[in-house]
């Protein structure tokens, strides 16, 4: 079949890492099979798409705010799609409310992306759709880092998380897909890999071929393997299912960054608890010290909810006691918004005013500024070996540790690609300067 003229296709991605990839697949598939490249002028856009994210506060007035822009400023013949978390669960909702709107596609249906950007009025939303067996198009961008998803959907049932709704059940990618993935995107000049799950370390447990289960331990293993790759990531884990073996695999293994993402959400084993997150406070506080005992080194990160439903001072002195002991490197903190879909709507009678809620959220990131800034002045004197990835409009290039902290130096492109050994020079709370050592 010959391919049409040349379109045009602008993007735009809200979320998480998980989007990204999704945006990756959509643009290579529509460059392989529909003959879009992308632009960033959004005015001479044939096709525009918003992938959404449907986690945070208010994404359904993000969402409609944003296509009313699109359409009030788009070119006539161009066409609107809205694509990920929040199509999966408005569905033809979105057309209703914003008729100008072409094809809605749901998170867990991106691989028919290239069937519905010609039908006008397509709504695939299915969350039992499996795809994790298909090949996407190689999106042919040589680029140092890339992600893979090792994983679709979401098993746990986290009573105030909307992406079981969104995302469906889990199936694992098959391990040699995943690979192989990597090892293409080594060959285009990739050097580091993040491997992408709504809960990673859950992975291997359930097949859409029926194979038999393996672990994420394995996978891990399996990936360092390869020749070329230099820098293993991986996102997110669940502080349930880090067991032993996944702990000392990841503090041994020289290939896997020593940076760790473990959602603690609360400090309150009650609220854990009826947040249905499966373990208690004395049951992360172990694990966080056993990571920390074996990787000295280790940067810590994780995301914090407060105001949950029925959170007592007493309940969010305990997430304060957890921040204390742990001391995270970075915390992504949140004030609970009740979400569509989720269980946690049973308890609005529990709602905590909003006022107490805000005086929470501010109490934890003071506290964490403090820690932050501890963290990152620590660095001071110390060398460091950065990968760097971009150019800076003010002659400085960036580029991350093996721990994860951003890295930024006075030069040129050559260094893009590179590992090289930095001297810290200076630090603020959220990024550190040095000098490359030659």
């Amino acid at each position: 079949m010959s391919k049409e003229e040349n379109k045009k296709l602008f993007i735009e991605t809200l979320g998480c890492q998980m989007n990204d990839t999704d945006s990756q697949h959509i643009i290579a598939e529509l460059k392989e099979h529909k003959n879009y490249s992308t632009t960033r002028n959004m005015e001479e856009a044939d096709l525009i798409i918003i992938n959404t994210c449907s986690v945070r506060e208010k994404p359904v007035q993000k969402l409609f705010s944003e296509i009313g822009q699109f359409n009030k400023k788009k070119k006539d013949s161009a066409k609107i799609g809205v694509c990920g978390c929040t199509a999966s669960h408005l569905g033809d909702d979105i057309m209703k409310r914003a008729p100008y709107v072409d094809f809605v596609l749901g998170a867990r249906n991106i691989s028919k992306i290239k069937d519905v950007v010609d039908k006008k009025g397509a709504v695939e939303i299915d969350i039992d759709y499996d795809d994790s067996t298909y090949q996407f198009a190689a999106s042919g961008m040589n680029m140092y880092k890339t992600s893979v998803n090792i994983s679709i959907g979401c098993d746990k049932e986290c009573t105030y998380c909307i992406v079981p709704a969104t995302r469906g059940e889990e199936i694992s990618i098959p391990l040699e897909m995943i690979v192989e993935q990597v090892q293409k995107d080594v060959a285009n000049g990739a050097v580091e890999v993040t491997l992408l799950g709504q809960n990673v370390n859950s992975y291997g447990r359930r097949f859409s071929d029926g194979r038999e289960k393996t672990s994420f331990t394995k996978l891990l293993q399996e990936v360092s393997k390869i020749d070329g790759l230099e820098r293993i990531r991986f996102t997110s884990p669940h502080p349930l299912h880090m067991d032993d073996e996944f702990i000392e695999e990841f503090a041994k293994n020289p290939k896997i960054s020593k940076c760790i993402h473990m959602p603690l959400q609360s400090g309150s084993s009650s609220i854990l608890k009826a947040m249905k997150r499966g373990y208690s406070k004395e049951g992360f506080l172990k694990r966080a010290k056993k990571i920390r005992d074996l990787i000295p080194e280790v940067r810590i990160t994780t995301d914090i909810i407060v105001a949950f439903p029925g959170e007592t001072q007493e309940d969010f002195e305990d997430t304060i006691d957890v921040i204390k002991q742990v001391r995270f490197d970075q915390i992504f903190n949140f004030k609970y918004s009740a979400r569509p879909n989720t269980q946690a709507l049973e308890l609005e009678d529990k709602e905590i005013p909003d006022e107490i809620g805000s005086a929470r959220l501010t109490e934890v990131i003071e506290l964490h500024k403090l820690h932050q800034s501890e963290h990152m002045d620590s660095n001071i004197g110390k060398t460091v070996n950065v990968l760097f990835e971009s150019l800076k409009p003010n002659g400085e290039v960036s580029g991350f540790t093996d721990n994860y902290c951003q890295v930024f130096v006075k030069g040129s492109d050559e260094l893009l690609g590179r590992f090289v050994d930095v001297k810290i020079t200076g630090a603020t709370r959220t990024a550190l300067k040095g000098e490359v050592i030659n």
